[in-house]
């Protein structure tokens, strides 16, 4: 009867699981979409602890003290603006309980194991420990402990491939029995070698794909630890966790039109670096605004079209974005947002700050939903967002960015950046949307900017 009720709750779970994955696919059931996820791993939890196999629950109550005392500050204190480093750390507690169990269990029963076991074992700690180091390394950019180019040397793309075949062929070995605890060990010292090598030259711009990556690796080894000790729901979510997270760094590759090979190995992109010479010449200048000349444009236009970017991220200037938002609604105009795929360090993330500041979900537009009626905006105001409004995209083939898609800005009546300065984005190349007649840069800090913008047309 016990063993009915484990099964019965997995399942249970696991359908919670999917249907959570399914409303996650759009923003506004995407609140939805975690709590049912959130419901599916507690009936897990549940049906765990009733297991027969279960003899001493007091290392358990110590683990559940410990993840709730780490995991409550996490979601509730860490900002929005912290989520990108903040699910990079998360991903090394999950692979990191993949990786222990599986060296539990080849500690324990490495004489026993069936081959298939041992396949799962291996593949578990592989790649738990590449997830867990490069997870490390992921963080430590997001957070600018490391920096956020890409870091890289004479021949690195050599080393690694050498790597990963010595890894391989070390968990091959592992596999047949051949070399017994030290090779194992050394299997997980590879991997974790592996995980920081990798993960090293993927500069800024690749953050989001890499994080999607690195969430795959981090499900697939839950799933190969699910086939390791024969459990159900590890299994199923670990599998919805890997396809999903490689779904999802494909579909980033995409939306950058980059070869996933490329973002992997070509060390593409720099970070804060100077502008480049502008194609076309020196001599091109871009035409500065100030914050009572934007204003009035921003009150008295009808069709307005907002684009944030990491920039706005960085100032945490999202709930003046919608106070600017808001003023301008109540002089009559129309405000909307484009979102690019890849703006920001994670997947979504453009889509989570604006959440956060209580911005309605249907104001939030694709970029294939929006590109088609930039046209038609009076202005559109650019918030630290580069790259991914570089014309040089669709018009220079001699750029690293040519055949991006791009957000069509340079095709609205009037620009308005909010820039720091001229610095290069993470791609490390000039903008032409700066220097085109009808882009108008304000510069300063975003949230600065933004705050003298709220007066300004307050006091219109």
């Amino acid at each position: 009867m016990r063993e009915l009720f484990v099964q019965a709750s997995y399942l249970v779970a696991s359908v919670f699981f999917m249907l959570g994955l399914k409303s996650l696919s759009r923003a506004e059931t995407a609140s939805r979409g975690v709590n049912l996820a959130a419901i599916g791993m507690l009936i897990a939890i549940l049906g765990t602890l009733v297991q027969q196999v279960i003899i001493d629950y007091r290392w358990i109550a110590l683990g559940l003290t410990i993840g709730t005392v780490i995991g409550v500050p996490l979601g509730t204190r860490v900002p929005m603006t912290a989520m990108p480093q903040r699910i990079a750390i998360a991903l090394t507690f999950g692979a990191s309980a993949a990786t222990l169990v599986g060296i539990a269990e080849f500690h324990d029963h490495s004489d026993t194991l069936a081959l298939g076991q041992r396949v799962a074992v291996a593949f578990e700690v592989m790649l738990g420990s590449l997830t867990v180091a490069g997870s490390f390394i992921a963080f430590g950019k997001l957070q600018e402990i490391l920096p956020g180019r890409p870091l890289t040397y004479r021949g690195q793309n050599a080393v690694n491939f050498l790597l990963l075949g010595v890894m391989v062929a070390v968990l091959v070995a592992v596999v047949i029995g051949i070399g017994g605890m030290p090779l194992f060990y050394g299997l997980i010292g590879l991997s974790l070698v592996a995980g920081v090598s990798l993960v090293l030259p993927i500069g800024g711009a690749d953050m989001p794909v890499v994080v999607a990556l690195l969430n795959s690796y981090s499900g697939l080894a839950s799933a190969a630890t699910g086939f390791a000790i024969s459990n159900n729901v590890l299994i199923v979510s670990g599998a919805l966790d890997g396809t999903s997270g490689f779904l999802l760094s494909m579909l980033m590759s995409k939306a950058m039109n980059r070869s996933f090979a490329n973002v992997l190995f070509g060390a593409f992109g720099s970070e804060g670096g100077t502008a480049a010479v502008a194609a076309g010449g020196s001599d091109l200048v871009a035409t500065p605004i100030s914050a009572e000349d934007a204003a009035v444009q921003l009150a008295y236009a009808r069709n307005v079209v907002v684009v944030p970017g990491y920039g706005m991220a960085v100032a945490q200037a999202q709930h003046q974005v919608r106070e600017l938002a808001e003023l301008i609604e109540k002089r009559g105009g129309e405000v909307r947002y484009a979102i690019h795929p890849v703006a920001g360090r994670m997947p979504g993330h453009m889509n989570v700050l604006l959440a956060e500041a209580n911005i309605p979900y249907d104001k939030l537009y694709d970029m294939d939903e929006i590109n088609g009626d930039l046209s038609r905006a009076d202005v559109a105001l650019i918030i630290g967002a580069n790259d991914v409004v570089n014309p040089a995209a669709r018009t220079d083939p001699t750029s690293p960015i040519y055949g991006m898609p791009i957000l069509n800005v340079d095709e609205a009546k009037s620009v308005i950046v909010l820039k720091r300065g001229m610095s290069v984005g993470f791609a490390g190349i000039d903008n032409m949307l700066f220097y085109l007649p009808r882009t108008r840069m304000l510069f300063g800090d975003a949230k600065a900017s933004l705050v003298k913008l709220v007066t300004e047309i307050k006091a219109l």
